[in-house]
């Protein structure tokens, strides 16, 4: 729940891994409770918000989240900045709440479970490029799934 008191937005969310080089984006339904990899975005200079514009318009959401890359106890570092900063831009540009949630170890989980699919036969290398997708899909998951008092602790609101 955000930190204004309001209820989480319904509907239909994106959730995003930020990174330097990459920003993995997923979609999610409040409904289901589930998300799944939708893309991933180039950052080099800047995040290539051409690309992000483009998704937000096709996808229309009521609300975004953004995974926050916290040290090991749970307090900020320079990446937890720079994912914050992200989201401020992004919830101005795209004019919906964004909200943070803890991504410690998603990127792992992502590549744990990329790992077992491609031992069994399931994926390919090439399946490879949509891990930061992958990881934001496990974020937005997290965060749909989370209790709101739980919630409360890791999310909070852009104003």
């Amino acid at each position: 729940m955000p930190e204004t008191g309001e209820a989480p937005p319904q509907g239909t969310l994106l959730g995003f891994d930020f990174g330097f080089r990459r920003i993995g984006v997923a979609v999610g339904q409040t409904m289901t409770r589930t998300a799944s990899p939708l893309a991933v975005v180039r950052h080099t200079d800047a995040p290539d918000w051409a690309a992000i514009d483009k998704l937000l318009k096709e996808w229309r959401p009521a609300g975004l989240v953004v995974g926050l890359p916290l040290g090991i106890e749970g307090d900020d570092t320079d990446m937890s900045k720079a994912a914050r900063a992200f989201g401020a831009a992004l919830g101005e540009r795209a004019g919906k709440p964004v909200f943070y949630c803890d991504e410690r170890l998603t990127s792992q989980a992502a590549e744990a479970g990329f790992a077992a699919r491609r031992a069994d036969g399931r994926a390919r290398r090439r399946d490879a490029a949509m891990l930061d997708a992958v990881a934001a899909g496990i974020i937005l998951e997290n965060w749909l799934t989370s209790p709101a008092a739980t919630r409360a602790g890791n999310v909070s609101e852009t104003d």
